[in-house]
């Protein structure tokens, strides 16, 4: 135990063991991390007023060699049976208001994005319409190599801070999940449909993505770093896309859609 512990340091314990990169990432993170280390907290509390109740009864109310017969036999005692009903329903539905507080302020976000931008995950890569500017971005798949840092090179997803952005995001062929685990969020990206993650960056740097959905023969190198830049800095990089001659968007006409038909989108069909 002591060299377990010995393992952790304190920023690791300030986030719950979620990546340390994650703290003060996003206008998410900090709600997330709030939730998973009090529900960590709460099942301690609770585990251990469980266990120390267990032991308490099995050290006082154990048979003695001297007891002759039976123990005193209980039938209920409801004063107990009243406090382990309360006790329970209080804890959960403090949980659950806390839980759908964190979801009003995360998934269930909808602040309008000063900078929409719409991704795309295709196999096995990733394109990135930065709407808002009329740009885009067409990435290729990451070559594994076996070196430490095989994404130096992987597609990159510009994002402004301090600013309202809105993710888009849809498939091109499969299913796909876009996941920035810094950002402690995940979006499944199913063919025919559209899902999407509004969120405020915070912290400029780089951060690590992958697709989290097995998506076929070369999932494992469907990478893609984001980097998080000054306002100035990611007008710069949208107009050298402009200069590149990057103008407009990547949209469905790349779509490998031959072998799937949305049934909302037949003619007739009902939605």
């Amino acid at each position: 135990m002591t060299t377990l512990l010995t393992g952790c340091n304190r920023e690791q314990w300030e986030v719950g063991f979620y990546p340390v990169e994650s703290k003060g990432a996003t206008s998410h993170t900090d709600a997330y991390t709030s939730l998973w280390t009090g529900n960590w907290i709460t099942a301690l509390i609770v585990g251990a007023l469980a266990w120390g109740l267990m032991l308490w009864c099995v050290v006082v109310y154990r048979r003695k060699k001297s007891d002759r017969g039976l123990p005193v036999q209980m039938a209920y005692h409801m004063p107990i049976e009243i406090l382990y009903t309360v006790i329970p329903v209080i804890v959960v539905m403090g949980l659950f208001f806390q839980t759908v507080n964190t979801l009003e302020q995360t998934t269930d976000d909808r602040t309008p994005g000063e900078q929409v931008i719409e991704v795309v995950g295709k196999q096995w890569a990733w394109d990135f319409n930065y709407v808002t500017e009329d740009v885009h971005y067409a990435g290729v798949q990451v070559n594994l190599d076996g070196t430490e840092q095989p994404g130096y090179d992987a597609p990159t997803l510009y994002l402004p801070a301090d600013t309202d952005v809105e993710l888009v995001m849809r498939s091109r062929d499969v299913i796909h999940s876009f996941w920035v685990p810094a950002f402690l969020e995940k979006r499944d990206m199913i063919p025919g449909r559209e899902s999407s993650i509004h969120l405020r960056p915070l912290k400029e740097g780089t951060y690590v993505g992958k697709c989290a959905e097995l998506c076929g023969e070369f999932h494992s190198e469907m990478l893609f770093n984001v980097e998080v830049v000054p306002m100035d800095e990611y007008l710069d990089y949208t107009d050298g896309l402009r200069q590149q001659g990057n103008t407009g968007i990547l949209g469905p006409e790349y779509d490998r859609t031959e072998w799937y038909q949305n049934p909302y989108e037949r003619e007739g069909a009902e939605s």
